[in-house]
């Protein structure tokens, strides 16, 4: 994983895979959103909110797939992942049953992290 960014409240890194995929971060190790004070909250929203959009302008994808799962690793985040038709696990999830090996065409990745990069 690396960093993509950092403010005083979240960071936001980028999941090494087949799609897009990236993850917000509080800074401070909260284990449930719903601990985190008001403006934690926003932060985390306004982010993924703009990520999400993004993702959808720039990758066209059949779908965008967020999610906070944190057994694991018991620390608020959430996974924002654009999702296509031809990658290996569509309809499933990322971490499910593998259906075909991945046929995409995407965009560069690199370009993607730049735009939104200067968005942030």
């Amino acid at each position: 994983m690396s960093l993509l960014f950092k403010n005083d409240l979240i960071k936001i890194e980028i999941e090494p895979s087949e799609i897009p995929w990236l993850k917000i971060f509080t800074n401070e190790p909260i284990k449930e959103f719903s601990h985190c004070d008001e403006n934690t909250k926003k932060e985390i929203w306004k982010y993924l909110d703009l990520i999400e959009k993004e993702m959808i302008s720039y990758f066209k994808p059949e779908k965008i797939n967020i999610a906070s799962f944190g057994n694991y690793v018991p620390h608020v985040h959430f996974h924002i992942m654009a999702r296509f038709k031809e990658d290996s696990f569509f309809p499933e999830p990322m971490w499910g049953k593998k259906q075909r090996e991945a046929n995409l065409n995407l965009p560069f990745f690199d370009d993607f992290y730049e735009i939104i990069k200067k968005k942030f």
